[in-house]
This record gives structure tokens, sequence and C-alpha cells, in this order.
């Protein structure tokens, strides 16, 4: 075969459900010299990695770490240390994504109580309660951000039955660390996991894992060994720690670009960064009822990060986020699972969340949709621009 050329991709808006715009200064990290997995220098950046993301995390968890993997191998960790075959999991689902923690959880043997809800709504601790029927439970897993719905799910409600159930309390945080109020100590969350991808707006690669004490110690009682030699937490820790035993080789560069990212989210101000996520995502659907269109997640329920939006009947959804790729590189996503074909997912991460990506987006579906010959309601603009009037 003939040698291609090198790959030069193109400059995209991004505002899909992930990956999100990533700053100049993490990809330039990026493209620093790679140097040894055990460089002296490269465990300083290690220990400083680990307590930027315990920043960011709002826990003072020893196990707190970055794995090697996107945010689907953090779920595959928190699973598979703290379920063996035989323990009993409890999950809300009412999304792909607690779908998959179903899955998951099966796949490493757990006996799973899923109790499913509306999708676009939130699990009711009620629904569990009824569900759980005075047993007792290993885990209570639930997805904060439910990345295919937009749905940000209440934390203290499922944390108390946790506690009444005896489990260990297991948290989805793909889409909302860095992005919405996480704090793993406060909410006595036992287990969490996220990816870089989103929120952080670092390249997909990494996926940050934190477990309490509580969480260690289930660990470190377990009958059998951890089913994946990859992702146990009793070896990697022994190389995050003061140890450094040799597991794998780490993703060095990857590490140099979360580092800087995690920088950035600390240097910005944690509250700071969440209240630009909300205040964003307050004017972009505001923007998107003044044009007429639907979002079916309930207002007191909806995830700043993503907002889910009801395709109108008539429009092809395709062909309106080809236009938006075609006439402003502008990258939205598309529904899932039983949203796939009916919504649009519009993300607002991290770096990508700003005033200008509003309008933008503002603009560009309302010409999209126009084209298919659908007239907007209202000014987009002009509704956007009053909620930062009154900010």
């Amino acid at each position: 075969m003939s040698v291609p050329s090198s790959f030069a991709p193109p400059e995209r808006i991004l505002m899909g459900p992930g990956p999100s715009p990533v700053p100049a200064s993490v990809l330039g990290a990026l493209a620093r010299p790679t140097i040894g997995h055990l460089d002296p220098e490269f465990l300083r950046l290690m220990d400083e990695v680990r307590d930027m993301l315990r920043e960011v995390f709002g826990t003072r968890n020893t196990c707190t770490l970055p794995m090697s993997g996107t945010g689907s191998a953090g779920m595959e960790t928190a699973v598979v240390n703290l379920i063996e075959p035989g323990s009993k999991v409890l999950i809300g689902l009412n999304g792909v994504f607690s779908q998959r923690l179903v899955d998951v959880a099966q796949r490493a043997g757990a006996e799973v109580t899923a109790v499913e809800v509306e999708w676009g709504r939130s699990v009711p601790a009620d629904a569990l309660q009824r569900a759980a029927a005075g047993r007792k439970f290993d885990v209570l897993a639930t997805i904060h951000a439910e990345t295919s719905t937009g749905v940000l799910q209440p934390l203290e409600p499922l944390q108390q039955l946790a506690e009444r159930l005896g489990a260990l309390f297991l948290a989805d945080t793909v889409t909302s660390l860095g992005g919405v109020p996480v704090d793993l100590d406060t909410n006595q969350i036992d287990a969490a996991y996220s990816g870089t991808q989103k929120c952080l707006s670092c390249p997909p690669g990494l996926a940050p894992v934190s477990l309490s004490e509580r969480a260690m110690a289930r660990l470190s009682r377990r009958q059998r060994p951890v089913q994946s030699w990859y992702l146990d937490l009793t070896m990697i820790t022994r190389y995050w720690g003061q140890e450094r035993v040799y597991h794998h080789t780490a993703p060095i560069n990857a590490l140099y670009g979360l580092h800087e990212a995690l920088r950035l989210v600390l240097a910005e101000g944690i509250q700071v960064r969440q209240a630009r996520h909300r205040r964003n995502a307050l004017a972009l659907a505001a923007g998107l009822e003044a044009l007429g269109l639907e979002l079916p997640v309930a207002k007191e329920e909806r995830l700043p990060p993503l907002t889910l939006v009801s395709v109108p009947g008539g429009i092809d959804e395709v062909r309106v986020r080809q236009f938006l790729l075609h006439h402003y590189s502008l990258e939205i996503g598309g529904g899932l699972g039983k949203f796939k074909g009916k919504a649009w997912r519009i993300g607002l991460m991290g770096h990508g969340s700003t005033r200008q990506n509003v309008g933008l987006c503002l603009t560009a579906l309302g010409q999209a949709l126009a084209a298919q010959g659908f007239t907007p309601r209202g000014d987009a603009l002009a509704a956007s621009a009053a909620v930062y009037g009154a900010s």
C-alpha cells in the first residue's frame, strides 16, 4: 500500500455529548517530551495529578487516581473491584449508561435488581426502596449525570437509602465532574468514576476514580481476586502510592494533558466553573424554547453540561446535524436508546461552555430548522441574552 499523508483533522466546534473542546494549553502539554513512567519528574507529576483530582472530586480519599482508559474503563474499575459473584446490587435504570452499568455488574456475577423508570427523569429513592423490599444490598449504584438523557440525579436521597440498605454508594460522574457539584465526601459517595473528555476538557483516554476507606475495606475483604488484572486497584494503588510498584506503562503524555486540564479547573475555581455551566445552560434552554423547541427533561432535573432537545414533527434530525457540520463545522449529538431519532443532545462542557457557543448554536440550529420549513416561535438570541442580563 502507499504511505498515506499525515492526518490533518478538521477544526470542529464540539457541542455534542463529548468529547468537549480542548484548550490550547492542554494540547500543548500532550506534545511535551515523553519521559519514563518511573522517572522522578513523572512521579512528581503523578502526585500533583492525584492531589488535584482529590480537590476536584471534593474528597480526601487515599484511593483517587486516573485509570488508563475511557470513562467506561472507570465504570468497569468500580464494578469489578467492589463486586464479586453473588454480590447484590441495586441500580436505578433511566438511560443508556445506567443500562450499561447493569450489564457490567451482571457480567461481574452480581445479582442485579434494576429499577427502570421513565427515561428523561431522575430515579426516585422511594422506587428503589420499594424494589429493595427490606433486603440488604452490597452496592447501590446510580448515574449522577445520565449523558443519554441530560438528567441530573439528586444524590442525597439515594445516599440515605444506601445507608439504610447497608450498601456502598457508587456514582457515575462521567458528565458531572468539573461541571456540577460532585462533592464525594459531603455526599458520602463510596466509589465514583469519571472521564476526562467531558467537563474536564481533556482528550479521552483516562478515567478518574475515587474509592472511600469503606470501599477499600470492602476490596480488602474480597473472597476472590479482582476478575480484571488490568483494572485491579489492589495492584494499581501500589504504583500510584509510595511504593511505586510497576503495574503497567502509564499513558505518560495523556497524564501531562490531564495535569494541565486539572490545573485550569482549579485556576478558574470549581464553584466559578460550575456557575458558568449553570448560566450557559439556562441561556441555551431559554433560546431553544424561544425557537419553539421542547426540552423533555423537567427544569429541576436538567443536567447543565448537556441539554436534551426534542426533534419537532416533520424534521429530519440527521439532516439538521449534517447542516450544522457542513455550514458551521458545529457538532451536536443525536439521541441514544429510547431517544434515538427523536432528540438532539447539545453539550456545553468545560472549555466549550461559553456564551459565544450558546449564540452560535442557537443561530445555526435556527437556520438548519428553517431549511426544512420550520418557523421559529420567537427570538432565540434575545431570550438567551435576557438570561445573561438577569444573572
